[in-house]
């Protein structure tokens, strides 16, 4: 079978590392990938977001499967338009978009099916903004777009001035949403959907802030796989938020062969669901698909027949630790055109069972040379018995992904084994 992988980043990257390893494999294509995914499948030159560029790169290289897990070709309808010429097309379409890109219908459809979500208030002018700020002075809030947006868009925090202002830039876009702080450990459940249920991904926690405590947020910092969860937690995870919502999607028919993640804060009152995304998030894709050792195109093959409710899924017993190495000035104004030391092969290839993984991100090829495209460039994969062997393993190689102004965060999976 003949794959196109939609997109350019690190979790990009790592999709097609894991379709890669299939046995049914005859050929892997990227559109339009970056410096690592060149190492092992063919870039193709392409707008992941034009159908046209697509369809015809689709019949040029007779694909089997289009994947699209990630956000931007989504948000064209790509998905449609593919699978209206009878191409397979692993991704969410345009009547399920809702779910993410409209955070106040996802609200609606979460009241509707009994899923607990955060005290929510959608507001569209700035006299209604005011107002509702100044009712809820000193308590902790959280402001975003009502429609779809990078997650590191966002406030939380019990300063007036500051959701007043963050509030008002957001206003001139659409409306806002207006949510409760939540406390707790955050989680980032993805499953592969079909139209009848669903294949869960062993769950991940994501740091996504620039630093503990008071850093800014992010698209994501690092993350770690599996979470560490007991058999009761599990249980209500599954019963209160996961369940529900595929039978929701289903009943609704809004079910699609695709990805949906679940952004989930554990609190003390229990699961919250804060967001759904309608694609695989970035960090927790790095960390999760190296504990899989099922194939590839053998789910693929089962989301086609709507078998995912019943299909065996096989995972590896260790954990994994993702960290990104990013950009000086990321996530604000990130600096580009930096040139990556080179590396050790085996590193930069994969080339090694139970070595560190390295999945690029915003790097691009020039003359030559790998030179950072973006804000978060290259993610390290440690794999371990346990958080505590795999955090080891990616830190010990980590300054060896190199450029001017690299920084990366000290402390992932640091709070699961650390008193």
């Amino acid at each position: 079978m003949r794959v196109l992988v939609l997109g350019s980043g690190s979790k990009d990257h790592a999709w097609a590392w894991w379709i890669a390893k299939s046995h049914f494999l005859e050929g892997i294509y990227v559109a339009p990938g970056n410096y690592g995914t060149s190492q092992f499948a063919e870039n193709l030159d392409i707008d992941p977001s034009d159908f046209d560029q697509v369809y015809k790169a689709c019949q040029k290289h007779k694909i089997d499967y289009v994947f699209c897990g990630t956000e931007a070709p989504l948000f064209t309808q790509i998905v449609d338009k593919l699978d209206g010429k009878g191409i397979k097309t692993i991704g969410a379409p345009s009547r399920a978009l809702k779910l993410e890109g409209d955070r106040d219908c996802a609200r609606a459809f979460t009241d509707r099916h009994n899923i607990p979500t955060p005290s929510h208030k959608l507001i569209d002018n700035e006299g209604d903004l005011e107002a509702f700020l100044k009712r809820h002075d000193g308590q902790q809030l959280v402001v975003k777009s009502n429609k779809q947006a990078p997650s590191r868009l966002m406030v939380d925090s019990s300063d007036y001035d500051e959701l007043l202002s963050f509030g008002k830039q957001l206003l001139q876009h659409g409306p806002v949403l207006i949510e409760d702080h939540l406390s707790g450990l955050s989680l980032s459940i993805m499953v592969l959907t079909d139209m009848k249920g669903g294949l869960i991904l062993p769950f991940a926690s994501d740091y996504t802030k620039t630093a503990h405590g008071e850093g800014i947020p992010t698209g994501g910092m690092g993350s770690v796989c599996p979470v560490p969860l007991n058999d009761d937690v599990k249980e209500e995870l599954m019963e209160r938020i996961i369940e529900p919502t595929l039978y929701g999607m289903r009943v609704e028919k809004l079910a699609y062969r695709g990805i949906l993640t679940f952004s989930i804060i554990l609190s003390e009152e229990g699961p919250v669901l804060v967001d759904y995304h309608v694609h695989s998030n970035d960090p927790a894709t790095q960390a999760m698909l190296p504990q899989i050792k099922t194939d590839a195109l053998d789910v693929f093959e089962a989301m086609q027949n709507d078998e995912l409710d019943s299909f065996p899924l096989e995972t590896t017993s260790t954990s994994s630790v993702a960290i990104v190495v990013a950009s000086k000035g990321y996530p604000l104004a990130p600096e580009t055109g930096k040139v990556l030391e080179a590396m050790p092969g085996y590193l930069e290839q994969n080339l090694f069972k139970d070595r560190p993984l390295v999945f690029f991100g915003a790097v691009a090829e020039k003359d030559g040379k790998a030179v950072t495209a973006g804000g978060r460039c290259v993610t390290v994969v440690g794999t371990g018995a346990n958080i505590t062997q795999a955090n080891k393993q990616a830190y010990s190689v980590i300054d060896q992904i190199r450029f001017e102004g690299s920084w990366y965060r000290q402390d992932i999976g640091n709070r699961f084994f650390e008193n």
